[in-house]
């Protein structure tokens, strides 16, 4: 786990950057150096990161923001209620976004973390 960031975040960006792809390695090297600069106010748990760049190398994602990975949640009786997605800006980390595509099941990062968790 990373200390300086928040258990949530930091489960989170783990669980969706737990591959083998050379991206989401380098971009895992990334997370110990993260901290949350700011947090949505609408209550989903989107963060946006600051990174010590000068500390880490950057993944080979591009120089402009790119998507670098991104899960679609289920919840416990296999309803899609929205997806989390990891953006990069020139390589880094830049934001975790939680996206609820419902209006009847509440999406946000401590329901993400459990479906996430339960499709392991």
């Amino acid at each position: 786990m990373t200390e300086g960031l928040p258990t949530d975040v930091a489960e989170v960006l783990e669980a969706i950057l737990s591959t083998d792809d050379p991206v989401h390695l380098a971009l895992c090297r990334q997370i110990p150096h993260l901290s949350v600069r700011a947090r949505c106010t609408c209550g989903c748990g989107t963060a946006y990161f600051e990174l010590e760049t000068n500390a880490v190398l950057p993944a080979p994602t591009g120089a402009g923001t790119a998507v670098a990975a991104e899960a679609q949640l289920f919840t416990e009786v296999g309803e899609c209620p929205g997806e989390i997605l990891v953006f990069t800006q020139g390589g880094y980390l830049s934001w975790l976004e939680v996206c609820s595509w419902s209006d009847d099941i509440e999406v946000t990062l401590p329901a993400a973390r459990r479906w996430l968790r339960t499709e392991a």
